[in-house]
């Protein structure tokens, strides 16, 4: 028999299938490895001299063992088989005697992994047999308690069949007594009326009689009705008709009324129709407008890169642009910058003694800039109004800024000082005190519009503090819309509402919440009001150009046409009935720019005479404190 290489042994040796080969028995220690090789080797080794069986059969005619790479033969190379062929086969068997002891070795414990799985899966089938007979055991006795049951079923149902057939003949035999009692009932009425000398003692024929009479009298009337209710079937009750025709009545006047409330919605629908089909047009007009502004105009500046050139940093800058539009961060930035230039200049060039320069200004040479800081010049403006409010002999305001300028720092800085709050106060438009004093330092607006601002901002104070009857400093909003109403009876609910709005009151306070009604008249060390007093004056200058506006639509005129002197007051007169005549006079005269003696009397001639082009009145009127005095009298209805 030839001898078995290692793949081959490992071919003939058997693996059960689904068993696959831990390669971590092949890791064992090297102690236990080696005696089990010893072991095997004792059992494995040959005889060194029976090793004939071991070789091949030669092929070829030689008779030589063909072997590949075998040494060339010759004179000088002898070889000899048997010896050769020995030694190369006990080579091979020691090679190959660790490989069949690791073999071995793994082949026992897959047969013991094998066996340990086939014992764990008979627990497991020995678990599920005794599991699967409890199920049965169960199921047998719910079998049970579902025949026991239906059993117990069947027996109530004959029970309540049984009962169902006692009570039927209890039922029957009630009403076959309850007849008995009946009939019995009916012959002792009978026994009792035959037995009374009454009715019945009279004589049967003229009973008979009577009772055929009384039939037919029966029929006549059965007839009579019958033929009534077949010529009167379909007619109704008076009041049944009277109530329907009234409720039809009420209906049919519904009717007109929902009909005329139709034909005028119908009406309001096709006028809506036109407007929407105008203001469509008119939407695609501005939107082509408005792709071809988006194509040519220049883009919205970004006014983020503002915050770090001003003087400040981001917060400053932040602080300056909250809430203000493009038109009011351009007069922020103006001023940051006018106001980094102020401080540059050491000396400021005098403007000479023109005629078109302020009186106050007129200086010929260089002119030294005091720089004073914002709150200064603010401060200096109020001591400024104090005076002058409290000067008995009035003069004109640049006059009287020069004057106080002198005596305030003297004959030698008046010049220099006035040149220096002059620049200041032009460049701050943002600030009120600045471009009020500007405005009225520059003949753009009266003074006695400032006075009289400053006196109804008083009163309304006053009036607060009379409705705190605890003084407090606090009203509810109930009371301060009411001191709003009382204070500005002109006012609409929408002018009281935007003041209430900018006093802190919104949509979720009620009339029972405090306010503090002082700080609302507050002003911050740069002479800045509060959002409250800041709503009284726009209010006011938009309450102005709308009279101004009315004015110019009652005149009916263009602006570059003439208006006379009588034309200017009826105007007034027209959209102001409660004006007085002092009022009248003092508008008129500075419309036209004459002094109220000079003024020609109401009715004279003399009035046509006078005239003055539309824009330059209203442009004169804007100037002073002019504003409605009481309510326009409605139109007449056409």
């Amino acid at each position: 028999m030839p001898e078995l290489s290692f793949p081959s042994l490992c071919r003939l040796q058997p693996r059960p299938s689904g068993v696959t080969i831990d390669e971590s028995f092949l890791t064992e220690d090297k102690s236990t490895q080696n005696r089990k090789l010893l072991q095997k080797r004792r059992t494995l080794e040959l005889p060194a001299a029976p090793l004939s069986h071991c070789q091949a059969p030669v092929l070829g005619g030689t008779g030589k063992l063909p072997t590949q790479g075998a040494p060339p033969t010759g004179p000088g190379h002898r070889f000899h088989p048997g010896t050769k062929a020995a030694a190369h086969q006990r080579e091979k068997i020691r090679a190959l005697e660790p490989l069949k002891a690791k073999l071995v070795t793994v082949n026992e414990d897959c047969n013991e992994r094998i066996l340990a799985m086939r014992a764990e899966e008979k627990y497991e089938i020995s678990l599920l047999k005794k599991e699967k007979m409890n199920l049965l055991k169960l199921i047998d006795k719910k079998n049970e308690e579902k025949i026991s049951l239906q059993s117990e079923v069947t027996k109530l149902r004959k029970n309540l069949a049984e009962e169902y057939l006692h009570y039927l003949s209890e039922r029957d035999a009630r009403k076959i007594l309850i007849a008995d009692l009946n009939e019995l009932r009916y012959q002792r009425e009978d026994m009792s009326l035959a037995q009374s000398p009454g009715i019945w003692g009279e004589d049967p024929v003229k009973l008979t009689l009577a009772l055929t009479m009384t039939r037919q009298d029966l029929t006549r009337t059965q007839m009579e009705l019958n033929t009534m209710k077949a010529n009167f079937g379909d007619v109704v009750p008076r009041r049944d008709f009277e109530m329907q025709e009234k409720t039809n009545k009420h209906l049919q006047e519904q009717l007109d009324t929902l009909r005329a409330s139709y034909e005028e919605v119908r009406k309001e629908h096709e006028i809506l129709m036109q407007l929407h089909m105008s203001t469509l047009k008119e939407r695609d007009q501005f939107f082509s407008e408005l792709q071809e502004i988006q194509r040519t105009s220049t883009p919205r500046p970004d006014w983020t890169k503002c915050k770090d050139v001003v003087a400040g940093g981001p917060d400053r800058w932040q602080m300056l642009a909250e809430g203000k539009n493009s038109d009011q961060l351009v007069d922020v930035l103006l001023e940051e910058i006018g106001s980094g230039l102020l401080r540059e200049k050491d000396f400021f060039p005098g403007l000479g003694y023109g005629e078109a320069i302020p009186a106050f200004l007129r200086f010929d040479g260089l002119v030294e800039n005091k720089k004073p800081s914002k709150k200064d010049v603010v401060n200096l403006l109020k001591d400024a109004w104090k005076e002058r409010l409290a000067e008995e002999q009035k003069e004109t305001f640049p006059d009287f800024f020069f004057n106080f300028l002198e005596h305030r720092f003297g004959p030698s800085d008046a010049m220099a000082w006035a040149y220096t709050i002059f620049e200041n106060i032009k460049i701050f438009h943002s600030n009120e005190v600045m471009s009020q004093f500007y405005a009225v330092l520059m003949g753009k607006r009266s003074e006695n519009v400032y006075v009289t601002q400053k006196e109804t901002v008083a009163q309304l104070l006053k009036e607060m503090t009379n409705a705190d009857s605890q003084n407090e400093g606090l009203l509810t909003m109930e009371q301060f819309n009411t001191v709003l109403k009382s204070t500005f009876p002109l006012k609409t609910e929408e002018q009281i509402q935007e003041l209430m709005e900018a006093g802190g009151w919104h949509l979720s306070s009620s009339n029972a919440d405090l306010l503090n009604y002082r700080s609302l008249f507050m002003e911050d060390e740069e002479g800045q009001s509060e959002p409250f007093v800041q709503k009284l004056w726009e209010q006011y200058m938009d309450e102005k150009d709308e009279y101004l506006r009315q004015l110019k639509q009652e005149l009916g005129i263009e602006l570059h046409e003439e208006v006379t002197l009588p034309k200017l007051r009826g105007g007034l007169m027209t959209i102001d009935p409660s004006l007085d005549k002092q009022t009248v006079n003092t508008y008129m005269s500075q419309a036209f720019q004459l002094p109220e003696s000079e003024m020609p009397e109401e009715g004279d001639e003399k009035e046509e005479a006078v005239v003055e082009i539309l824009q330059t009145a209203l442009e004169r009127l804007q100037v002073i404190d002019i504003r409605r005095v009481g309510p326009r009298e409605p139109e007449p209805a056409s």
